[in-house]
């Protein structure tokens, strides 16, 4: 136990440095970039490297997670701890268990993270970079809904209010009615509109035929389950969404013959993604010599950093394709991931037999 401690101990030290270190470099560089576009508001500009901030540990504590277990095995071996542990007794998969249990934490708050705001930073900075607000309405939506077809001219997700509405009722490819209104709001579950025009087409078209019915009707409740943040970011193509978010866009979707491939890569995205850390690290662990006699300790870490860097890149580049419904998000998500446990799981069970 105490070993387990002393372990997870350095572990999280390096872990923090490394990501303190990643974290400040990406916002520092992003912020000389960006400097001049931003706001003279001396708070929207502390906002913004907040925001930006939490977009960067977003990026890079996976990579930090990876990347702190190299250097604590580098430190381990450079101290001559690690031949101590090996001469105690201990196993290698007993030096292996602390960084897998403190990965696999770390990651599931990392996950449980992402059902907040702090999936969205990187949307929110941007928004205040380009209109000083940390979330800008959403201009011209036109979905399907049901036998619906809406157009908002104005949502306000945070407000969740919409202005300029028209909502076209359908009934086999026929349309029968339209409603417009200038404001609604979403309340217990529906989009509230105080008044509006109902305008009703005849069912004889006929030069006799009555014509166009107008009426003015108050206290409209439509769209049921239909959440300001989903339309936003469902119809606007983003791919920042909250687990709560996605999830319930899911539920709405499931039966509206809506395309929701996007929204399932995504929640794999959020859910699945960040175990490639626990997987690499036990790869990579069985490969660390167990004394700088063995082999050269700083060669290693460069070319330990340099293929987490490369595997990183390729499930980076897996999940964008996947964002563009390039490949089915399975196969750009949820696969490799697969590929890197099954391999992970062999180097550890092959080396639990040996060292037995």
């Amino acid at each position: 136990m105490i070993t387990f401690r002393y372990i997870a101990w350095h572990y999280f030290k390096y872990f923090m440095i490394v990501l303190f270190a990643l974290v400040f470099f990406m916002v520092g560089f992003d912020f000389m970039k960006v400097s001049k576009d931003l706001p003279d508001s001396a708070n929207l500009v502390v906002i913004y490297v907040v925001f930006k901030s939490f977009f960067a540990i977003d990026m890079m504590l996976p990579l930090s997670l990876v990347f702190g277990m190299i250097a604590t095995k580098v430190h381990l071996i450079r101290s001559n701890a690690l031949v101590a542990f090996y001469s105690l007794g201990y196993s290698k998969t007993d030096i292996l268990r602390p960084f897998v249990v403190v990965s696999s934490i770390t990651i599931i708050i990392y996950i449980a993270l992402h059902t907040t705001a702090f999936a969205r930073a990187d949307e929110y900075s941007n928004n205040i970079r380009s209109t000083s607000h940390f979330l800008k309405p959403t201009s011209k939506l036109f979905f399907t809904f049901e036998d619906k077809y809406i157009y908002f001219g104005h949502l306000y997700p945070l407000q969740e209010r919409a202005e300029d509405i028209r909502i076209f009722k359908t009934q086999s490819n026929e349309l029968k009615e339209l409603i417009v209104a200038k404001e609604a709001y979403y309340h217990n579950g529906y989009w509230n509109i105080k008044e509006a025009s109902r305008m009703k087409k005849p069912k004889d078209l006929s030069l006799g035929g009555k014509g166009i019915e107008i009426n003015s009707e108050q206290n409209l409740k439509l769209l049921k389950g239909f959440r300001p943040k989903i339309l936003d970011q469902v119809y606007e193509g983003k791919v920042n969404f909250t687990i709560l978010d996605a999830i319930d866009a899911i539920i709405l979707f499931k039966n509206q013959n809506i395309n929701i491939d996007k929204i399932k890569s995504a929640l794999y995205r959020m859910f699945i993604h960040p175990f490639f850390v626990p997987a690499l690290i036990v790869i990579i662990f069985f490969f660390v010599p167990i004394s700088s006699r063995f082999l050269n300790v700083s060669l290693f870490s460069f070319g330990a950093i340099l293929a987490t860097l490369i595997v990183w890149a390729i499930l980076f580049m897996m999940i964008e394709l996947s964002n563009t419904k390039t490949i089915p998000s399975e196969v750009g998500v949820v696969l490799p991931i697969l590929i890197l446990f099954g391999i992970s799981l062999y180097i550890w069970n092959k080396n639990r037999l040996v060292s037995s």
